[in-house]
């Protein structure tokens, strides 16, 4: 049940008319307490959209009563007027929710084409048929509606002793650190203070979420939300709420990466024998954007010299006659030149592993990509604006 799987929790996915094709296009999470602890991260992107200015204002103050989310339009690059949408959407959820609730307390989300104002005539009439509609089963039905060229919906949840993480995630492309091109929203009903989920929410993106690079391309509209009600009233020791929140995040970035716009493989890139992890990551990031090699996996070519070229554009410390490629296990590269045969190498599984050996410390990092296919090229020239 994603963001319901956690006590304290309602939700609800609706279609209200932003999408053409009349698909869910607008979602609502409620937090009923007794707890509103947040905490989020946002795109290092420097153009931002009018919804992460705005949700970053919020988190500030450490407390979230509701996220809504919209799809079919990124609310990004649109001026003042952008802005004043996000504020009316935080304005009207507030309204729909009566209460005690207040719109300096409510996230706002969107994603979808650049460059274009929301239909607001759909969007706000919309948040009072999902108010209408929350249900501590309706999960499912908030993560269909922020999908945007996602094939699939992405949950996940972790349950431990008296106390679970549930959360939820679109993206499909756009996808490369700082955030990937995400929405996601991961609830808990652990009950824990903002400065703890903040703390574990970093730690817990660092590795997985930042670790994922599809495309290089970065979104303006990254956001990850982590929210917590307290309901269960367990306590859990940091060590085993962090593991939690980064289970659920690694899970939910395999999937934005299985589910990469046009993609046939997955490619775990593993670089070790770093001088730091600095240098893993760089690496890990150059071999991952390197294009002749997305479309050699593709292609099913272990074509280890694109490999060793991407390493050698980044300021990483090695030797390069030290420099050592593995694909799928077998060692096609030792000391900067030909290792085994290549031909021993199979390429017929979804994923590929690539393993760089720097040979210069002992350090590591792993990094996620996929392979460049004809279809990508097709999906991003008919995603017309």
């Amino acid at each position: 049940m994603s963001v319901t799987a956690a006590q304290g929790f309602t939700a609800a996915g609706i279609a209200a008319g932003i999408k053409a094709n009349g698909n869910p296009d607008l979602a609502l999470v409620v937090n009923n307490g007794p707890r509103l602890a947040a905490a989020g991260v946002f795109t290092s992107n420097r153009v931002k959209a009018a919804p992460v200015h705005w949700s970053e204002q919020v988190l500030r103050g450490g407390t979230v009563s509701a996220v809504v989310l919209n799809s079919g339009g990124a609310n990004a690059c649109t001026g003042p007027k952008g802005f004043q949408d996000t504020h009316a959407t935080a304005e009207k959820v507030a309204q729909a929710l009566g209460g005690d609730f207040n719109a300096g307390e409510i996230a706002v989300a969107s994603t979808g084409l650049i460059g274009v104002l929301l239909p607001m005539d759909k969007l706000l009439p919309g948040v009072e048929t999902a108010a209408a509609a929350l249900s501590a089963d309706g999960g499912e039905d908030a993560a269909i509606a922020i999908k945007t060229t996602d094939t699939v919906h992405k949950t996940a949840t972790v349950s431990r002793a008296g106390w679970t993480v549930g959360g939820m995630a679109k993206g499909a492309g756009m996808l490369a650190p700082g955030l990937a091109t995400m929405l996601v929203v991961i609830t808990t009903d652990a009950d824990l203070d903002s400065a703890t989920l903040d703390k574990a929410l970093r730690a817990a993106t660092r590795t997985t979420f930042d670790r994922v690079d599809s495309d290089g391309c970065m979104s303006t509209n990254d956001t990850v939300l982590l929210l917590a009600s307290g309901a269960s009233g367990q306590v859990p020791a940091y060590e085993d709420f962090a593991e939690a929140v980064r289970t659920v995040c690694d899970d939910l970035a395999r999937q934005l990466i299985g589910d990469a716009e046009g993609a046939s493989k997955d490619i775990r890139i593993e670089v070790i024998g770093a001088a730091s992890e600095d240098d893993a990551v760089e690496v890990g990031r150059s071999i991952a954007r390197n294009n002749l090699l997305k479309c050699a996996i593709h292609g099913e070519d272990p074509n280890w010299g694109r490999v060793l070229s991407a390493i050698g554009t980044t300021e990483a410390g090695f030797d390069p006659d030290r420099l050592n490629v593995a694909i799928n296990g077998v060692w096609v590269c030792r000391n900067g030149s030909v290792g085994e045969d290549r031909d021993l190498v199979s390429m017929k599984d979804r994923e590929v592993r690539i393993t760089a050996d720097l040979a210069n410390g002992g350090e590591s990092a792993v990094i996620w990509a996929n392979d460049l296919t004809a279809e990508y090229v097709h999906e991003n020239s008919a995603y017309s604006s």
